[in-house]
C-alpha cells in the first residue's frame, strides 16, 4: 500500500516512540534489582553476626582464643592440658572443628583461674646442718644430741648438780629435739618427676627460649624412645604440624612431655606408660634428618630439657 509521506511520518514517530520506551523499561529495572538490599526491602536491619562461641569469657584467666592455624592439640600443648578434656570441657563434639575467634576453657572448670599461673613452691624449713654429713646423718646426729642431752641431765640431777646444771642440759635437749623434728630442705616438689634421657644418642640441638622447645638428640632410625617418667600417654598421631609422628605423655603434677619426629609409634592414647618404657622408634618424619625432639613443658611452657634430666 503507498503511504503519503504523513503517514509515513507518524508511523515512524509511532515506532520511535515504542523502542525508547522498551529500552528505558530494560535499563531501568536491573539498576533497581540490584540497588535494592534485605534491610530496604523488608523495613529491617541486616541481622548481627554471631559471635564464636564462649566469646564473652576473651581475655579472662584460664581461656584462650583462637587464632589462624590453631589445633585443638596445639592448644592442648601449650596450656599443658590433655586435648580430649579441653574438648569435653568447651562441649566440642569434633575435636577438628574450631573457627577462629573462639574462646576456649583450657583449665577444669572447677579449678581457679590462678591454676593457669606459675604454682608457688611450698617453703620448707630450713635444718640445722652439719659439714660432711649429709641429710640422713644429719638428722641421726641430732636424735644422738637429744639423748645425751637427756643423759647429761639426768646425770647432773642424780649427782646434785644443781638447778643451773639441770635447766642447762634440758635446754641442750630440747634444741637437738627441734633440729631432729624439723622437715629437711628438699630439692623440689614431692610431684617433679624424677626424669630419664629418652633416647642414648647425643645432643644435636640445644634448647633455645623462643626459637627451640626442646632438645635435639641424635641416632639412627629405629633406635628406641623411652618414656622419660611415669605418666599417661594424652596424644599419639602425627596432627601437629612441625612434630612428625609425635607422642605426649602428661606427668605428675604440671608436667607433660612431647616425643616428636618418630619412626613408629609403640603406645596409643590414655595408656599407661612406665619412666623407661619403650614408647616409639627414632625416625625423621616432617625433620630433614633422623632426630628425636624431646620437650618438658611445666604448665605448657617449654623448659630446658638439660637442666632437669641427669648429667651423662
Amino acid at each position: 500500500m503507498h503511504m503519503t509521506p504523513f503517514f509515513r511520518l507518524a508511523a515512524s514517530a509511532a515506532v520511535l516512540s515504542l523502542v525508547a520506551g522498551c529500552a528505558t523499561q530494560h535499563h531501568r529495572a536491573p539498576v533497581e534489582d540490584r540497588g535494592r538490599s534485605s534491610s530496604s526491602a523488608g523495613g529491617t536491619s541486616a541481622p548481627t553476626p554471631k559471635p564464636p562461641p564462649g566469646a564473652e569469657n576473651a581475655g579472662k584467666p584460664g581461656y584462650y582464643t583462637v587464632v589462624k592455624g590453631d589445633t585443638l592439640i596445639r592448644i592442648a600443648l601449650d596450656a599443658g592440658q590433655n586435648h580430649k578434656d579441653i574438648a569435653a570441657w568447651n562441649n566440642i563434639e569434633n575435636p577438628n572443628l574450631i573457627e577462629v575467634g573462639q574462646v576456649l576453657r583450657v583449665i577444669p572448670p572447677a579449678a581457679d583461674a590462678s591454676a593457669v599461673l606459675p604454682a608457688a613452691k611450698p617453703i620448707s624449713v630450713p635444718k640445722v646442718e652439719a659439714r660432711g654429713l649429709d641429710n640422713k646423718s644429719s638428722a641421726a646426729s641430732a636424735a644422738s644430741g637429744a639423748a645425751k642431752a637427756g643423759a647429761a641431765s639426768a646425770a647432773a640431777s642424780a649427782a646434785g648438780g644443781g638447778p643451773a646444771s639441770a635447766a642447762a642440759a634440758a635446754t641442750a635437749a630440747s634444741s637437738a629435739s627441734t633440729a631432729a623434728a624439723e622437715p629437711s630442705r628438699d630439692a623440689g616438689s614431692a610431684d617433679e618427676p624424677a626424669w630419664i634421657w629418652p633416647a642414648n644418642g647425643p645432643v644435636i640441638g640445644a634448647f633455645e627460649e623462643g626459637k627451640r622447645k626442646g632438645v635435639a638428640i641424635g641416632g639412627k632410625e629405629g633406635d628406641p624412645v623411652v618414656a622419660a617418667g611415669d605418666g599417661r600417654v594424652v596424644y599419639a598421631g602425627s596432627g601437629l604440624r612441625g612434630y612428625g609422628n609425635l607422642v605426649i605423655i602428661k606427668h605428675s603434677g604440671d608436667y607433660l612431655t612431647a616425643y616428636a619426629h618418630n619412626k613408629t609409634l609403640l603406645v596409643k592414647e590414655d595408656q599407661v606408660v612406665r619412666k623407661g618404657q619403650k614408647i616409639a622408634e627414632m625416625g625423621s618424619t616432617d625433620a630433614d634428618k633422623v632426630q628425636l625432639h624431646f620437650e618438658i613443658r611445666k604448665q605448657g611452657k617449654p623448659i630446658d630439657p638439660a637442666k632437669q634430666l641427669p648429667g651423662r
